[in-house]
């Protein structure tokens, strides 16, 4: 069974087509495999479909309609949430005091990085799935490898 954990940047392409939704459609579309967002990205999902609003580019129902779908998928665990714990505080602020200073890596990113990587020393993560390309570096970097 594949594990992805989502970063916001790449779930919201499920919910609302732009370049990239197609891979993750055939991502959701796999028979065995786990898919997870923190408590973060729930909210910042829902940030996204209002930012869409006032863009021009949804219209209030129609991001009303995502939302409710993002619920179900919830609801149907079609897509698990993982809340953020004292723990991914504590590692985001060491990823900004190591990383920030030369590199674009913002509080949020910090806690969804401080997530994924928790996830994947508990083994319950084997992909990070990320289309903020600062962020996917940063991960690589947190993880001892270099892009």
């Amino acid at each position: 069974m594949a594990h992805y954990f989502f970063d916001t940047s790449a779930i919201i392409k499920y919910y609302h087509a732009e370049p990239g939704t197609a891979a993750v459609s055939k991502i959701f579309d796999e028979a065995d495999r786990r898919i997870a967002i923190s408590t973060l990205g729930f909210l910042e999902i829902q940030s996204a479909f209002a930012i869409k609003v006032r863009s021009g580019v949804l219209d209030a129902s129609g991001a009303g309609l995502l939302r409710e779908r993002l619920m179900v998928d919830i609801a149907a665990a079609s897509i698990e949430v993982y809340p953020l714990m004292e723990r991914h505080f504590t590692v985001a602020e060491l990823l900004i005091g190591r990383y920030s200073f030369t590199r674009r890596l913002r509080t949020l990113d910090a806690l969804q990085l401080a997530v994924a990587l928790d996830l994947s020393r508990q083994n319950l993560m084997d992909h990070f799935l990320v289309a903020d390309q600062a962020l996917a570096c940063e991960f690589g970097r947190a993880r001892g490898h270099h892009s």
